[in-house]
């Protein structure tokens, strides 16, 4: 059995009954040029649509599909549940244009016309995660216990995220050996979102790389480490010197906003970045300098935490008096 058929719930499909339909599938993510994570996405989604395919009754022979059936399968994901929830606007949108890219293919390949061109993707606007505010990092920092190496690691890596705007992917892929100087000046390499190496990087302040030092110091004392090992390391017992998981990092972040009675759904490590960005506008950087921080390809993103601020500051609802 292929890897595009190990779908939850479906043990009981074999490969003889889908042969057409899972060689085109296959044949469509191997022509894909892009990233391993950016083809892992795509086949994660597409596994969904051929379980919908097969529990739906649809039929396998796509050359007889019809713009409707696509719009079912929209249908279907819009009230779909993960985790006891409905699937964002954001994802139904990933899910659609992965099923637009691969009709796109089967024309350009001679397969069937491409039924799906004009059907509409809705993006969310605006933040999905909110902010915090500077007295609620300080209040959050304030929560790890400085005297354990694992304090010093999660205050480190909390420190590191609110000041750069580094998603926790890349404070997972992180090695000792990103950490370096450029120019008089302290950088830490980070491996983006989508990229396969290390070529980006984050300019550290002084506030930002302390913490690293500090930990990193005390850790060579405990656990010594060489420059291939990665930066923030587990400290358990059973995988002690491995690399923290995106879900550890996520965690930690998680763990010290509800210490200080932050629980809420829309404040993760992901609000750390949006978190990072919206200081670095309120601060004075110019549109091109959080761009770059950001690590954000397309300006008209990064432009939304200016049109955020300048709403904000011009208000019209500060004219209203009574």
């Amino acid at each position: 059995m292929t890897d595009l058929m190990r779908i939850s719930n479906m043990e009981q499909v074999t490969e003889n009954q889908f042969p057409p339909l899972i060689s085109i599938v296959e044949r469509f993510l191997s022509s894909l040029d892009c990233s391993k994570g950016s083809i892992d996405t795509y086949t994660r989604q597409l596994k969904s649509f051929i379980e919908w395919i097969y529990y739906s009754g649809k039929t396998l022979d796509l050359t007889t599909w019809v713009r409707q059936d696509i719009l079912e399968y929209k249908q279907y994901l819009k009230v779909s549940e993960c985790n006891g929830r409905h699937l964002t606007g954001n994802t139904i949108a990933g899910y659609i244009t992965v099923v637009r890219k691969f009709w796109a293919w089967l024309e350009i390949e001679g397969i069937c016309k491409n039924i799906a061109k004009d059907i509409k993707i809705k993006r969310e606007q605006g933040f999905k995660k909110h902010t915090l505010t500077i007295g609620q990092i300080k209040d959050a920092l304030d929560v790890f216990d400085l005297e354990t190496l694992e304090g010093l690691r999660n205050y480190a890596i909390f420190n590191l995220m609110v000041r750069t705007g580094c998603r926790d992917i890349e404070i997972s892929r992180a090695r000792i050996k990103h950490l370096r100087t450029l120019d008089a000046h302290t950088v830490l390499d980070i491996q983006a979102k989508g990229q396969d190496s290390a070529n980006q990087y984050k300019v550290l302040t002084v506030d930002a790389e302390r913490p690293i030092r500090t930990y990193l110091n005390e850790r060579q004392k405990l656990n010594p480490f060489s420059d291939d090992d990665y930066l923030f390391a587990s400290v358990s017992r059973r995988n002690c010197g491995d690399g923290l998981t995106t879900r550890s990092i996520s965690g930690i972040i998680k763990n010290a906003l509800r210490e200080i009675g932050l629980n809420d759904d829309k404040l993760t490590a992901h609000s750390l970045r949006h978190t990072a960005i919206t200081l670095a506008v309120a601060g004075g950087a110019s549109l091109h300098q959080a761009q770059a921080m950001a690590g954000h390809k397309d300006p008209r993103t990064t432009q939304i935490y200016f049109h955020n601020k300048k709403r904000l500051e011009e208000a019209a609802e500060k004219c209203i008096e009574f």
